[in-house]
């Protein structure tokens, strides 16, 4: 099956760069689905509260000011215009969801791409954990065999002032009395 007549030709860095961390979850505004899907903002937003059952909150949530304010603070150069309502953060089943909302050939096609996408970084993610653990492990040998190494210096320097002292014991003038008979 050929994955590019299902893909509207929107370049998957673009998506991925759509895609936010907010509350330990990847998320993407409504605003940038929107843009995607070539809808209205409030369109978007208002075929999902027609549908509001289907968006619980671990598919779809209203970002707080606080949050809002954050994700702004981010973008040096933002077009986020002026919005009178905070914007919703829809996850990967949220995103899914709306494929059934958003009946278009376009919105379908979106959503092909943008699961790819979520799945794409999910595999890149467990990748880099995998990474982050061998080098992990390898810190934990490093350290191991660093103590050990402190230890074999340790052992030696005491060796060394054994040596000395034993030297210094052979080469040192014995005091006392002679015994005539030694003489």
């Amino acid at each position: 099956m050929d994955q590019n007549k299902y893909t509207p030709g929107i370049p998957d860095e673009l998506i991925t760069n759509k895609i936010f961390v907010v509350r330990e979850k990847k998320v993407i505004l409504d605003r940038d689905l929107a843009e995607l899907y070539d809808v209205e903002t409030r369109r978007l937003n208002e075929q999902v509260k027609r549908n509001i059952d289907r968006f619980p909150a671990d598919f779809m949530f209203q970002l707080t000011v606080e949050e809002f304010e954050n994700l702004k603070s981010q973008f040096a150069t933002s077009s986020w215009g002026g919005r009178r309502k905070l914007p919703y953060a829809f996850t990967e089943q949220g995103v899914a969801m709306l494929s059934g909302v958003l009946n278009s050939k376009r919105a379908i096609k979106v959503n092909i791409q943008i699961m790819r996408v979520f799945t794409r970084m999910r595999k890149l993610l467990e990748t880099h954990k995998a990474i982050l653990k061998k080098l992990d492990e390898l810190e934990r040998k490093d350290i191991e065999h660093d103590k050990k190494i402190v230890l074999i210096f340790e052992y030696l320097k005491q060796l060394e002032l054994a040596k000395q002292k034993e030297h210094e014991q052979r080469t040192q003038k014995r005091l006392g009395f002679k015994r005539m008979d030694e003489h």
